[in-house]
This record gives C-alpha cells, sequence and structure tokens, in this order.
C-alpha cells in the first residue's frame, strides 16, 4: 500500500462488513462499515471534483471527533488535495487566522460548534473561498455548503463521470502531499509538517512491526483526531487492520465532551486507549477520588495494595521475577478485590494504553502497570509520521520509550554530528519512509531539520544495551547552569507534579545561573483538605505559613536526605520558588494544543517574578510575593 486510496480500497475489499467508525449521536453508538466508508469518501470526493476541488489544493478541517471527520479527509485525500486538519483548542484569531493564511486553503470542512471561530475572520482569509458545514443550518450564505449536499452533488458526477472519477484516483502517488499538519508553535510561528501518503501508509507499516491488532480489537479514540500520534495510530492503523474506531460522545464543548469519556469507555468497552500524559494524569485523579471517596480504609488499603503491586512488576521485564515470586499471592488478592474492579469500570476489556508523548513520568506508568492496565510508553514526532518507538505488553522497560519500530535508522549524535555509542547521551537523528517532506513554505528551517536524509529531531536521548530507546527531552527546554552543564527539567517536573496531590503544575528555570529556580501553580482544593485536616484556619497568617513550607517539604523530598533523594542531582531541584496565582492554560497561550508548556512564553510573562527569585529574599518560600499568590488561589481575603 502506497497511498490512503490504496489503504481504503484494500480494507474495504477485505473488511466489507466489519464496522470501522462508531458515533454516539442519541443515545447509543452506531456504527458504518468498511464498505460504506468508501462510498461515503467516494461521495463527499466526487462532489469536491464536480465543485472545482484539483489536486494539490488545500482543504482545511477543524472539527471535534466524528464519523463525518475521517469521511471529509477520506474525501479530501481522493481528490488529490491536501488536508490540513486544525485542532479544535485553537481559539478564533491569530492562531486559526496564520494556519489557514499559510497554508492558503481554499475551502475549510466545519462543525457547527467551531463555526464561530470562523465567521470573524472569514473577510481576512485571502485564498478562503467556502465553507462545508458538517451539521445542517436553515439557512446558508452564499459561501456556504452542507456536507450533505457535496455528497449529492457527488452522487450525480459519478453517475455521468465515474471512470473521470476513478482516473482522478489513480493519479494521487505515494509521494503526493497527504496532510500539511502544524505544529503547536511553542516557538515563534508554527511549522506546517507536510506529509506524503507514503510516509503515512510507511510508518503504519513499520508501527504494525511493534504489535499485532487482531480485527476484533476496538479503541475509543480520546485524543483530538487532528492530532498526529491519533491520526496514524487510530484512524489509520485501525483502518489497515479492519479494526473499530469510536469517536468520543460530542457535548457542547470540548470540555464537556471530555466529561462523556468515563461513560463511553463502559460502552464501547476499549481493548486499549491512546493517552497523552495530560489524560493519563486526570484519569489517575479520578480513579484515586473514586478510592478516597469510598472511606478512609479504603484508601489505606489501595495505597498497599499499590506498594505491593510496585515491587511485584518491578520496571516490566522483571515482573514476578526472584524474590518478587513470593508476592504474588497477595498481589492476584488485590488484584481480585480492588484492581479488578477499577478495570470493570474502565470497560472490562482494556489491556493496555500507549502513550505517545515523551517523557511519561515512570510513577504513572508504574501506577496503571499496578491496576492490571499497563501504560506503555513511546516515542514519535510529528514529522516522522509520528512512530518511531514504544513499549509493548510482553517487551517493556518502564521508564523506556521501547524499542524501535523496523525498516527505521536511528543514531544518537553529538553535537558535530558523530554518533555515539550505546548509553552515551546526544540527539536523537532518525531515518526512514515515514520522516516528512519538509516544512510548507519553509525551505531553510527543513534544510536545517533534515540533512542528508536524517531527521534531526531537537531531542536528547540514549539507546541502552538492551535496545531500547530512552528520551530525555528536548535541547531547547533544557536547564543550563553557570559552569554550562545541561539537564532536561521534564523527568523532574513530571515526578514531582504526578507524586504531589498538592501541586498541579512546576516549571523549572535555570539558563547560565548559579542555581535552577521554579514557578509552581498549587492544587487549591487539595491545599483546603490539608488544612481542614490539620484544624488550620487559612484565613490565619500561620496557616497561610504552613501551607507554603508544606508545599516546600513537597520539594525537599527530591533533595539530599529526602525520601526520594537519589533521583535527580540536586542541582537542578529550584532554590527558589515562586508561587503563582493562576494556571498555565491554553487561554494564556502557556499550554499548547497538545497539553505541553510553552517555555518561552512562560518565561517571558514571568520574566520580573524569576529576576526576584535570584535574590536572597526569595530563597525563603514564605515571602510577601508567595504569600499574596496563595492568598488569592485559596480565596482568603
Amino acid at each position: 500500500m502506497n497511498t490512503i486510496e490504496e489503504l481504503l480500497e484494500n480494507s474495504a475489499l477485505k473488511f466489507a462488513g466489519n464496522i470501522y467508525l462508531l458515533e454516539k449521536k442519541t443515545d447509543k453508538y452506531e456504527g458504518i462499515t468498511y464498505k460504506e466508508t468508501k462510498e461515503q469518501a467516494y461521495k463527499v470526493a466526487a462532489g469536491l471534483l464536480a465543485l472545482g476541488i484539483k489536486k494539490g489544493d488545500r482543504i482545511a478541517l477543524l472539527s471535534e471527533s466524528r464519523t463525518d471527520w475521517v469521511i471529509s479527509e477520506l474525501g479530501i485525500l481522493h481528490t488529490g488535495a491536501i488536508s490540513v486538519p486544525l485542532s479544535i483548542t485553537l481559539k478564533e484569531g491569530a492562531d486559526l487566522k496564520f494556519r489557514l493564511d499559510h497554508s492558503e486553503s481554499r475551502w475549510i470542512i466545519v462543525s457547527a460548534l467551531q463555526l464561530d471561530k470562523i465567521n470573524p475572520i472569514k473577510k481576512d482569509l485571502r485564498n478562503l473561498e467556502k465553507v462545508i458545514l458538517l451539521d445542517p443550518r436553515e439557512s446558508y450564505s452564499p459561501d456556504e455548503i452542507f456536507l450533505g449536499e457535496v455528497k449529492k452533488i457527488g452522487e450525480e458526477y459519478l453517475k455521468y463521470s465515474h471512470d473521470t472519477f476513478l482516473e482522478t484516483i489513480k493519479s494521487v502517488g505515494p509521494d503526493d502531499y497527504a496532510n500539511i499538519t502544524y505544529t503547536s508553535g511553542t516557538t515563534a510561528d508554527p511549522k506546517g509538517i507536510i506529509l506524503s501518503h507514503r510516509n503515512y501508509t510507511a510508518n503504519i507499516e513499520q508501527a504494525l512491526t511493534l504489535i499485532d491488532v487482531p480485527e476484533w480489537w476496538s479503541t475509543l479514540l480520546i485524543l483530538p483526531w487532528d492530532h498526529s500520534f491519533a491520526h496514524t495510530v487510530g484512524i489509520y492503523i485501525m483502518m489497515a487492520v479492519g479494526a473499530s474506531l469510536a469517536a468520543v460522545q460530542s457535548g457542547k464543548s470540548y470540555l464537556d465532551s471530555l466529561k462523556n469519556i468515563s461513560v463511553n469507555i463502559k460502552e464501547i468497552k476499549p481493548v486499549f486507549l491512546l493517552s497523552a500524559p495530560a489524560l493519563a494524569k486526570s484519569l489517575r485523579k479520578g480513579i484515586e477520588k473514586g478510592i478516597r471517596d469510598n472511606g478512609a480504609f479504603a484508601e489505606k488499603l489501595f495505597k498497599h495494595a499499590l506498594k505491593v503491586a510496585y515491587c511485584y512488576n518491578g520496571i516490566g521485564w522483571n515482573k514476578g521475577k526472584g524474590f518478587r515470586i513470593f508476592l504474588k499471592p497477595l498481589y492476584l488478592l488485590y488484584d481480585v478485590i480492588l484492581f479488578k474492579k477499577i478495570r470493570t469500570s474502565l470497560g472490562g476489556r482494556l489491556k493496555f494504553f500507549f502513550g505517545g508523548a515523551a517523557l511519561l513520568d515512570i510513577e504513572l506508568q508504574k501506577f496503571f502497570s499496578a491496576i492490571g492496565i499497563p501504560m506503555l510508553q513511546g516515542y514519535g514526532l510529528s514529522e516522522a509520521s509520528p512512530v518511531i518507538s514504544g513499549n509493548m505488553e510482553k517487551r517493556h522497560k518502564l521508564g523506556s520509550s521501547g524499542f524501535l519500530v523496523k525498516n527505521l535508522d536511528l543514531k544518537i549524535c553529538d553535537e558535530d554530528g558523530n554518533e555515539l555509542g550505546t548509553g552515551k547521551k546526544g540527539e536523537i537523528v532518525v531515518r526512514g519512509e515515514n520522516i516528512m517532506k519538509g516544512y510548507w513554505k519553509n525551505e531553510r528551517t527543513t534544510r536545517e531539520t533534515i540533512r542528508e536524509g536524517w531527521l534531526h529531531t531537537g531531542d536528547m536521548g540514549y539507546m541502552d544495551e538492551d535496545g531500547f530507546l530512552y528520551v530525555l527531552g528536548r535541547f531547547k527546554s533544557l536547564l543550563i547552569s553557570d559552569d554550562g552543564e545541561k539537564y532536561s527539567p521534564e523527568g523532574i517536573e513530571e515526578t514531582i507534579t504526578d507524586r504531589s496531590q498538592y501541586i498541579d503544575q512546576m516549571m523549572l528555570y535555570n539558563n547560565q545561573n548559579k542555581y535552577t529556580i521554579a514557578l509552581l501553580v498549587p492544587n487549591s482544593e487539595a491545599l483546603k483538605r490539608w488544612a481542614k485536616n490539620n484544624g488550620m484556619n487559612l484565613a490565619e497568617p500561620k496557616a497561610l505559613e504552613a501551607a507554603l513550607n508544606e508545599l516546600e517539604k513537597v520539594i525537599n523530598q527530591y533533595k539530599q536526605g529526602g525520601a526520594y533523594g537519589d533521583l535527580f542531582p540536586s542541582r537542578w531541584l529550584p532554590a527558589a520558588v515562586a508561587i503563582l496565582d493562576e494556571p498555565f492554560s491554553s487561554d494564556n497561550k502557556q499550554i499548547n494544543s497538545t497539553g505541553k508548556m510553552v517555555r518561552g512564553k512562560i518565561v517571558e510573562q514571568y520574566k520580573n517574578t524569576i529576576d526576584y527569585l535570584y535574590t536572597p529574599e526569595a530563597k525563603n518560600i514564605v515571602n510577601q510575593r508567595n504569600i499574596d499568590a496563595i492568598k488569592k488561589i485559596l480565596g482568603v481575603m
């Protein structure tokens, strides 16, 4: 298979009656088969051709997850046009306008919930000619058309121009562009990643060397469908094997839709889930809240069960080995009385999670392994379509990003481009048919990123002696001390926030300074619970000071002499901490569409605070700035 069209054709023939796409519009999920998917995609493609779309045109796609999302993209690709999938987390205005202008999208396919983002900027979009609406309306403006009408036009076109239509499909080749997917814009303007048909089909083949996916498997695709990981591993890999893909039930907003996940999981009973770190943390918090709600004894029992499971499981490859075998009876008991009930609440068939983002905290991985649903870390990036490596059920090391897919070359290089040996840290550099064609209208950055066929990822990592890849973080986010030593902050940040109920977010900073500092966002509800349990009135100054000291205790656990003092080098742990009175979020552009911190913008926003943290006064966490901030967070007047 060299193109997405060939992929669909093959699957529609081989798995004609299998359910491919599932959507819940009313009170239950309804599905369409592979044969019906192909028929619907043909109608959309034919309608687009009849309305004037030509090979190479760009058509943007802005919608929540739904059956018509996939049908629309397949329709676009069958014409030889290029799909420009957009994140629904984008706000109206500059971010959305940049992508539509930069890609020179002629048309956009948009859902009713997203239309209000397009209407205010339509007049400013130089290339946009038409808006295709996924949801019907009572009336349409001259530049609007309903997708159902496009399909009707397509049906007529197929009656009289079927041979021409088939010729158009056959004209689409493996090197033709399929997608322009935009980076999240953590620095400067977002870059448009060009992925060809063969980039996708090659990566499907590569990813399937990691795991066999039977056609009876199903998944609930929680991640937004424009997400690179969801796109390949969800939409197209499931298509390749004849399996089923369900959309999260749409709510009145993106956040409203997320509330439907727990119910939808029980309905679909997925065999696996794709999960970004933020979603994994949310699921964990939900599980832990359910345990807490059952009382202090249940919480104490659960904590002991986790302790036993962590020890029994080890880091994956050594599960139940050596002395751990003696813990098996107790682990199995806890599995029956506790963990199995949690798995049942998640549908009962869930075998594992795939985590696509780098640096899933090992504590998070241990938690899900303990309850019998291992979180299998992988590594990839959009420029690689995206899958590069992954852990699997029968072969994994918690904390690693797994072993490489086949038909992909990888090397670890130093700053001069020299290849390093096993265990040596350097830049991860890869080469294969899955590597992007380049960045749209950005030849300079393309040349810098792809050199002699090798993609320079900008990520730091190493290979261990067993062939497992360890990803340590982005070079651009590294902490740099005053003597030039470098360290990735993400592992520290993830570990501390994941292990503490009192800290929601934290960003470490050191740009050639004598010590590291931290910007910290507390969890107000957890601090209020702490105060209540300790008989403290947060309206009193001493209670506020005690709350600040409690936050400092969390961090001190990781310093020399603390409970976790051997996890990280002391110099990279914060010597001064600033409490922030608002979280990093997509609204203030400090979190990007993939849930990652936009460090440059955070540093810019809090420049004065960072400067203050390098004063003697700031080394005491109980300072007036922090007192004022925590009062605001806790709603204390």
